[in-house]
């Protein structure tokens, strides 16, 4: 097939977007192996700042994780049995005008949750100077992501048949939900998993308005980097930030899909196998 100018042109402006997104990307992580970003690769390469980044942050970097392990373990046992009662109660005008509401923290400037909490829950001492505070706001603005993505496979398919079919044959609610409605959802809710989880990451808009010098997360420690320390660092920094997000941008493309794949594979053939 001919390809005509237009092609040419579409072509020429998604690698100019392209190299406009991700080089600075590359130069980052260039900067961060370099001996002195200045003189450039011509220094001589190192590890040597990213070996400064973790003694000087890694209680910051295991911080954040653990956050952001807290934040998942709030958002699936809130959004799951949520996303279900919105599914199941969808039609009705209280559920559907709560499940509206669900989203108005992703509307609202994270500054201003942040505040919020701030002016709710700040008058508790031991609950302001903890992480957990932090881990609450995160909570808030990611657990739309988990409803969302969960309501969104439950809706696909049809449930209620499912359930009626187990009830007919003395399967009670508990029995129903966790073998049944989570098996189900499952891909949705390991999408939802891994959005949260890299949200709760890269947060910095509410956690800096709920932050206090002893319970920095990883985006704030990487601000206070880049402000108080070498470029070198801050490059750094960016480095182990990537090494820890990119990974998990990359399964939540792939492993929800291939999980719903493998769940119909064997409802379908009882047995493991291509589909027919």
């Amino acid at each position: 097939m001919r390809k005509g100018v237009f092609w040419y042109v579409q072509f020429g402006l998604t690698a100019m977007s392209c190299l406009f997104l991700i080089a600075p990307v590359f130069y980052i992580m260039a900067i961060s192996v370099m001996k002195n970003a200045a003189r450039g690769l011509g220094s001589g390469l190192t590890l040597e700042w990213v070996g400064k980044v973790l003694s000087l942050y890694g209680d910051t970097i295991a911080r954040g994780l653990l956050i952001a392990l807290g934040t998942l373990a709030v958002c699936a046992l809130a959004g799951v049995p949520a996303a279900y009662a919105l599914v199941k109660h969808g039609k009705s005008r209280f559920m559907a005008g709560l499940e509206e509401a669900l989203v108005l923290p992703l509307t609202v400037p994270g500054l201003a949750i942040g505040l919020g909490i701030l002016l709710t829950w700040g008058g508790v001492d031991w609950f302001r100077k903890s992480s957990l505070l932090i881990m609450c706001g995160h909570a808030v603005f990611c657990l739309p992501f988990m409803v969302r993505s969960v309501t969104a496979v439950m809706r696909t398919i049809p449930l209620g048949l499912y359930e009626e079919a187990a009830a007919t044959l003395g399967a009670g609610f508990s029995k129903r939900f966790f073998g049944i409605v989570a098996p189900v959802a499952a891909p949705g809710i390991l999408a939802g998993a891994l959005q949260v989880l890299a949200l709760s990451l890269g947060e910095f808009n509410v956690t800096w308005m709920l932050q206090t010098p002893f319970t920095q997360t990883i985006p704030v420690g990487l601000a206070d980097s880049y402000s108080a320390m070498r470029l070198e660092i801050g490059a750094a920094y960016t480095l182990i930030f990537f090494v820890l997000i990119v990974p998990l941008l990359v399964i939540a493309q792939k492993a929800p899909a291939m999980l719903a794949r493998v769940f119909w594979r064997e409802a379908i053939t009882g047995k493991r196998g291509k589909l027919p």
